[in-house]
């Protein structure tokens, strides 16, 4: 069985709001109202959990890319923004005292 650290979703969504947010809801200080604050929470935990498993950064780049394009159908898909949201992800995990201490 996997141990996860306990993670700040307030975090991942400063992450995701500021770096990714492919549909462009963020306001121009790179966050959300109320309405749409979770609308990325379920891609982003995703990320956590791959890397968690053992996926190196550009698998879960790829997992963000695919997202974009297969589930929400865009046609215009920024790899540069899910790269840098799957970096900083793994960043902020590492930073965790009981996260992992490095990611692939």
């Amino acid at each position: 069985m996997l141990y996860y650290p306990k993670i700040q979703l307030s975090r991942l969504r400063e992450i995701g709001w500021r770096l990714w947010d492919p549909i462009g809801l963020a306001d121009e200080n790179g966050s959300c109202g109320e309405g749409c604050a979770d609308e990325y929470d379920g891609y982003l935990l995703h990320v956590v959990s791959m890397l968690y498993r053992g996926s190196s950064k550009d698998e879960a780049t790829t997992y963000l890319v695919g997202i974009v394009s297969d589930h929400m159908g865009l046609s215009v898909v920024d790899s540069d923004a899910a790269a840098a949201t799957a970096r900083a992800i793994a960043d902020y995990l590492t930073s965790l005292s009981d996260g992992p201490k490095t990611v692939h």
